[in-house]
């Protein structure tokens, strides 16, 4: 499978989207990779999160345009980062779907989330009652699913451990678009940095993504 979507968020900041239909041996073999990396996947095989582990990475290598080993890791606070390339980027994926974003001047958030109902149950658990009451008409379930994922890009392009969706994040009141942006803010001690926050509906799937 090819990329299944593309966006060109500024000339250095870009994110895809990988739709995961190839068999896990299919995806390995696009890959290189080090002693420790093939370890690690010998722990995974045969889950979802293996191929959800490959995807991100042939994706990775797709959009960077390189046949060369592409040296991965995950710091101390679990945000990914590249060794030896000049990119920042950020990893997400949902049942059949592997997405990532890269830029070369800021750090970067992605989150992607299958739409299902079950989102409202949990809904209090990363909002506040004040945000909840914005939420209204027809499109509820969209609608928390862009707060998720919005709230959740934030925390991946913020990149530290310790922050509470609930607590630290606030998001502005936004009318539900299948395509758009809204305003958010990450208040935490001393930090204060505002966002925008792209987010669009593919399919039945959310995706919220920031850059800082």
């Amino acid at each position: 499978m090819a990329i299944a979507y593309r966006q060109q968020i500024d000339e250095d900041t870009e994110f895809a989207l990988w739709k995961i239909e190839e068999s896990a041996d299919e995806l390995y073999q696009q890959l290189k990779l080090d002693e420790d990396e093939k370890a690690y996947t010998r722990k995974l095989s045969k889950s979802k999160r293996y191929l959800h582990w490959l995807g991100t990475r042939v994706l990775l290598r797709k959009m960077l345009k390189t046949e060369e080993y592409i040296d991965c890791k995950v710091d101390a606070h679990g945000k990914p980062y590249l060794v030896s390339l000049p990119y920042h980027i950020s990893l997400s994926h949902s049942f059949d779907y592997a997405a990532v974003m890269i830029s070369k001047t800021s750090p970067v958030g992605i989150d992607i989330e299958q739409i299902k109902e079950k989102v409202e149950r949990i809904a209090g658990k990363f909002m506040r009652p004040e945000e909840l009451a914005t939420i209204t008409g027809h499109k509820k379930i969209e609608q928390l699913y862009v707060c998720w994922c919005a709230k959740e890009a934030v925390y991946k392009c913020y990149g530290q451990k310790e922050v509470s969706f609930a607590d630290n994040i606030t998001l502005y009141p936004f009318t539900f678009q299948h395509h758009d942006a809204l305003q958010a803010k990450l208040q935490k001690g001393d930090v204060n940095i505002d966002y925008e926050v792209g987010y669009m509906q593919y399919e039945d799937y959310m995706i919220g993504y920031v850059k800082g």
